[in-house]
């Protein structure tokens, strides 16, 4: 059972609480159907009865708990949240390729998205746009040198980088996924590159070379090979 930790003070207790419930739901802690009640709950965790009441409309907002406060199915919680998507991915860290694991949702989703929102960053992509990609190619590199790397920032340049394709493409329904695809961007990319795989460098900064040449067909295509190499190397 994961513990109690101490309780804050200020304007960041609110947000403590609902980590703390959360992180508890979402590993196994309290249950499918547990009554989420604050003056046990403050008994328990040691954080004002007030807090935990707010805490909890917090997560039934989310769709973490039902209406009368007991804890719902994974299923049914809302995964576009990103503070749901990273409270679950927490959870799942063990076993987050397993068939209960969001990364082979999350991976479907990208290849149905990412190959079209970089052709259509080769059509309507701005000299911003550009320079964002090479920027993010450039800090990649840079966490990618050998001998050792740094599994961290290399992560955080990938990231980088799908933001800036996303938000190239000018779609504005594309430009708002990296709130789904940047947690798990971040921590699969974390797991992937502390161990062997391919050096993610030519594959990106050949999507980048087709936006920037407006060619939409290989953007597309470049995109696509990037995505299932990534899955490849995914342990």
């Amino acid at each position: 059972m994961t513990s109690s930790p101490p309780v804050p003070h200020g304007h960041d207790v609110h947000r403590t609480a609902v980590e703390t419930l959360a992180l508890r739901i979402a590993d196994g802690a309290y249950g499918v159907g547990r009554l989420l009640q604050p003056l046990p709950l403050a008994a328990e965790l040691g954080f004002a009865e007030a807090v935990l009441g707010e805490a909890v409309r917090v997560l039934a907002a989310k769709g973490v708990v039902d209406a009368v406060h007991r804890v719902r199915p994974r299923a049914e919680w809302n995964v576009l949240d990103s503070d749901v998507l990273r409270w679950t991915l927490v959870s799942e860290t063990s076993d987050i390729s397993g068939p209960v694991g969001l990364f082979p949702d999350l991976y479907e989703l990208r290849r149905a998205v990412e190959p079209s929102a970089a052709a259509l960053a080769a059509q309507f992509r701005s000299p911003a746009d550009l320079t964002a990609l090479d920027e993010a190619l450039s800090a990649m590199a840079a966490a990618e040198r050998p001998p050792h790397g740094d599994p961290v920032l290399a992560a955080r340049a990938d990231v980088a980088f799908h933001t800036a394709l996303l938000t190239a493409s000018r779609n504005r329904f594309f430009a708002q996924l990296p709130r789904v695809l940047v947690p798990a961007l971040a921590a699969g990319g974390e797991r992937v590159r502390a161990g062997p795989h391919h050096h993610p460098l030519p594959l990106h900064t050949e999507v980048a070379a087709r936006v920037r040449e407006m060619d939409a067909d290989g953007a597309f295509t470049a995109m696509l090979e990037l995505l299932d190499v990534s899955l490849r190397d995914d342990p």
